[in-house]
């Protein structure tokens, strides 16, 4: 993608607030091979926003990484663009894909697959104004009636973006019923850029079938990773030898939920992160004897030993604290 190569057809999705450098850092490490920021707010990026200014910070570990703008100004998104290139990212990365209701009002995300004239616009500005790669991020179109990305695609790839991320569903839908990959087939048989696709991807053998059944170069894996970030190393094993790897075990789930919250603590003490950290618990966790209890009290957690002794309870519950003793000590 514009001179920047991936070592696996495995992909991290911008999740907004799930994403961070902790998550985008776990995912890396079990074998995704490309990770985005969460998505940053062009506007907030050039007043200097201090909470939009944190979401661009990263390490070295994380790279190849894209830092991910929404807007709808282009000569905002321009200037964003460059504030983020100087900060060195691998990708710089447009979100014309996001449903959710602030960001479609401010019309921007999906709502630019609405004006089509704003979007070329968009991507042209940002694409002359920076020298890192631009990509994109789309749906399918507003809704079942309007599946426009295929002409989108083409656009961005005349407009210089170097390659685009479809998630095949429409903004309509959001994330509800099932995503129609034959989106993803005909954008790929329409463009010569590299195609990311997505929706729909929660373990190995689907990731194998996107990559099959629509020929796209990588599969982005958003809600399949959270509490699930092994979605990664087993689907890379997968798609290299064949074989399925077991599921993580009780005690490798908690280990690594006890690991992330440490990561997560050495960043800051802020009771927001604790408070972020609550729905992670929820997820490593699902499934497992008395978790729904681990929730409630992990949702009234408000400081890091708190919520520490919550999981090491719940592990003592389990059979699994003695060989959870030190980990995470820093959480």
């Amino acid at each position: 993608m514009g001179g920047v190569l991936l070592d696996s057809k495995l992909v991290l999705a911008p999740m907004a607030g799930i994403a961070d450098s902790s998550f985008r850092l776990i995912c890396k490490e079990k074998g995704a091979s490309l990770a985005y920021t969460e998505m940053v707010s062009a506007d907030g990026l050039v007043r200097g926003n201090d909470r939009t200014m944190a979401l661009l910070s990263f390490s070295e570990a994380e790279r190849p990484l894209a830092v991910q703008l929404f807007g709808s100004d282009p000569r905002t998104m321009a200037a964003a663009a460059k504030r983020a290139a100087a900060l060195s990212p691998d990708l710089i990365d447009l979100n014309f894909g996001c449903p959710a209701r602030k960001v479609v009002g401010r019309q921007a995300g999906c709502a630019l697959l609405n004006n089509l004239a704003l979007l070329r616009q968009i991507a042209s500005a940002v694409v002359s104004s920076v020298s890192v790669p631009v990509t994109a991020k789309i749906r399918s179109g507003w809704d079942p009636r309007s599946v426009n990305a295929g002409r989108v695609s083409q656009m961005l790839q005349d407009c210089g973006v170097k390659a685009v991320a479809v998630h095949a569903r429409s903004r309509a839908e959001k994330f509800g019923g099932r995503a129609d990959w034959g989106v993803i087939a005909r954008v790929k048989s329409s463009v010569d850029i590299p195609v990311i696709g997505n929706g729909d991807v929660t373990g190995p053998e689907d990731a194998a079938r996107m990559l099959e059944e629509t020929g796209c170069d990588a599969v982005m894996i958003g809600r399949g990773a959270l509490g699930n970030p092994w979605v990664f190393s087993r689907s890379r094993h997968f798609l290299s030898t064949g074989e399925l790897l077991p599921l993580p075990s009780t005690s490798e789930r908690l280990e690594q939920l006890l690991r992330h919250m440490a990561l997560v603590r050495q960043k800051s003490d802020s009771e927001h992160l604790v408070v972020a950290m609550r729905k992670h618990v929820g997820w490593y966790t699902k499934g497992l004897p008395g978790s729904s209890k681990l929730r409630q009290k992990a949702n009234r957690a408000v400081s890091w030993s708190q919520m520490r002794q919550l999981v090491m309870d719940f592990a003592d519950s389990l059979g699994e604290a003695e060989r959870l003793k030190g980990v995470g000590d820093a959480a």
